[in-house]
């Protein structure tokens, strides 16, 4: 599930709890976990509503104005159904706890390497993680879709490759672009 930075870090200070949208079938479900820029995000409820059922109360915990305001800005098919997701935030992010790492034992140093060697090995376009490492560590920054054209690769699927060694803690998000993180340096450096 997409929130906007706005909306997340509303949903972190507890100014926003629900959210609406409009799918042809649910997305998410109670329980269902997810980052987001503020933080771990939980489902706590999601129902089918009709648009019309929408409250000024329901406006108000969505950060809304009126319920009017809600219903122009779901998109989708007209047709589909809405839903209303109620949400909470679920702590900090512990990526970002992981990529802050300054020192590596040997054996988390071996348990990255594994689990890299498990990605490249699991690939369908042969190995990747070493050198989507290095081009970030060389050209900080760097968009997905310039790094996918020096990869010839799908600018979607580097995105997802990226998100991988993100939550091994090796990378960051910027503004713009990606950063090997502080834990990423470590592991990069000679032993």
């Amino acid at each position: 599930m997409i929130l906007t930075n706005v909306v997340a870090e509303s949903i972190a200070r507890g100014e926003i709890t629900v959210v609406f949208r409009r799918w042809e079938t649910p997305r998410v479900s109670a329980g269902h976990r997810f980052h987001s820029v503020a933080g771990i995000m939980v489902v706590d409820e999601i129902q089918e509503t009709d648009a019309a059922s929408i409250t000024p109360a329901d406006a108000e915990h969505a950060g809304f104005s009126t319920a009017a305001e809600i219903i122009a800005s779901l998109r989708g098919d007209p047709a589909h159904p809405v839903f209303r997701i109620q949400l909470s935030w679920g702590g900090a992010d512990p990526r970002i706890e992981l990529a802050a790492t300054t020192e590596l034992a040997a054996d988390e140093r071996a348990a990255i390497t594994r689990a890299l060697d498990r990605l490249d090995a699991r690939s369908s376009h042969g190995p990747w993680t070493r050198e989507v490492l290095r081009l970030i560590r060389q050209q900080p920054g760097t968009r997905a879709a310039e790094l996918a054209r020096i990869l010839d690769r799908d600018k979607d699927a580097v995105k997802i490759d990226i998100r991988k060694l993100k939550n091994l803690g090796l990378t960051r998000s910027l503004t713009t672009g990606y950063e090997i993180s502080d834990r990423g340096n470590v592991y990069l450096a000679p032993a």
